[in-house]
């Protein structure tokens, strides 16, 4: 027969790590279940017959896939992430060129390519890369962080490389992932005015690309922005442009949801918003669960961001805790950056809610991205007052 306790006991050594992080996920992969079947009605209508059950059956599929990532990462010691994502980031390079040059096009943007039939979106990729590079370096070079010179060599070039290659087509991405850099750079007490000139070389070189962009052709991403922009801060409201529409579909369904929700799959804007199952799948829960409901995923959201600073505060500057910082940062921003969209506090982007927004591969890789910070969890009350010396052994010195 076999042995319960030894079962249990055999579970809880495969979810070891923060068990806070493990909830929070189990209640992100449930809302996406819910919320995906419901605001997937109006696709089910067009392209399956009105096949709810099959829409919600291959997200389910990929969904378990994003588990199984993030229970392979969080099964891996983060200190081989050092080596690991270093690899990833030279390969994540000639992947973005490659994709701005012969990549699928998106939504009017050239953001994924096909691998043996699967695309996928390269920018997930070389943001988990960058941010474990940085992380590296930060960590094992802190002897030039006040060397301007050296730091604009090993940190900043690499992040202008990694942000430069993914901005032409894909302009919130590469926004979101700079200001995720300042931030681990800043976590690693580089001095505020290196960090301010690199903010401002690249806010000026940001600027040129696009007005020079701009003046040159007429029906590019630039304009794409510019146009997205100016209708932002625009009082006036035109129903026939589609970014207005979709902001005030979303609008509308936010306001319908009241306070605690028309009650779940009972939302009417759901076949009238574009994309309610992805870029304002965010409405669509407030409109089924109400402002209640909202609330409590902006709350997993920032548990998540949470736990990662408590990682930070109890191993400051380690490369483990810059790491599950860095990751997420980036995934909270992500969700703040969707949620801020479909309330109109930003303008039109396509962000997905991470581990909820109907997706492909991209839910793979935030699936990779939380298990490397659980993977960190289950090993950073083992680190010591001699953390420095051993952070240096993780990973080779770069010569």
């Amino acid at each position: 027969m076999i042995n319960k306790e030894w079962v249990i006991e055999k579970t809880k050594s495969l979810f070891k790590g923060d068990k806070v992080i493990w909830m929070v996920v189990a209640f992100l992969t449930l809302i996406s279940l819910l919320a995906v079947y419901s605001a997937s009605e109006s696709v089910a209508n067009r392209s399956y017959h009105g096949n709810n059950a099959f829409v919600l059956l291959r997200h389910a599929l990929m969904l378990l896939l994003g588990l199984g990532c993030m229970f392979g990462a969080s099964q891996i010691n983060y200190k081989r992430y050092s080596r690991l994502l270093l690899l990833l980031f030279w390969i994540a390079i000639p992947l973005l060129i490659y994709t701005l040059f012969f990549g699928k096009n998106l939504n009017h943007a050239q953001r994924v390519i096909g691998i043996a039939g699967v695309t996928f979106q390269t920018s997930d990729l070389a943001k988990i890369a960058l941010i474990g590079f940085l992380a590296r370096i930060l960590t094992l070079r802190r002897d030039l962080l006040g060397d301007f010179k050296e730091l604009a060599i090993r940190v900043m070039l690499p992040i202008v490389v990694i942000v430069g290659l993914i901005f032409p087509e894909n302009f919130s991405t590469a926004a979101m992932l700079f200001m995720t850099c300042l931030v681990m750079m800043f976590l690693s007490k580089v001095k505020i005015k290196y960090i301010f000139a690199f903010v401002g070389i690249i806010i000026v070189a940001g600027a040129m690309f696009v007005l020079v962009s701009f003046v040159q052709a007429k029906d590019n991403r630039s304009t794409t922005w510019v146009n997205r922009i100016e209708r932002f801060f625009s009082s006036e409201e035109d129903e026939d442009d589609t970014a207005n529409f979709q902001v005030m579909q979303s609008k509308i369904a936010i306001a319908g949801g009241g306070i605690v929700g028309k009650t779940p799959g009972k939302s009417t804007q759901r076949n009238v918003l574009p994309h309610p199952y992805s870029d304002f799948i965010y409405a669509i829960i407030i409109e089924e669960y109400g402002l209640l409901g909202g609330i409590f995923v902006l709350a997993l959201y920032m548990i998540l961001l949470y736990r990662a600073t408590r990682i930070m505060l109890r191993a400051p500057q380690s490369f483990g805790a810059l790491l599950a910082m860095g990751l997420a940062f980036s995934l909270v921003m992500q969700a703040l950056v969707n949620m801020g969209v479909a309330v109109g506090l930003f303008p039109v982007t396509g962000q997905p809610l991470p581990f909820i927004s109907m997706g492909g591969t991209s839910l793979l890789f935030t699936g990779m991205s939380i298990g490397i910070i659980i993977s960190v969890t289950k090993e950073i009350d083992k680190v010591k007052n001699d953390e420095t010396d051993s952070e240096i052994e993780v990973a080779e010195t770069d010569s």
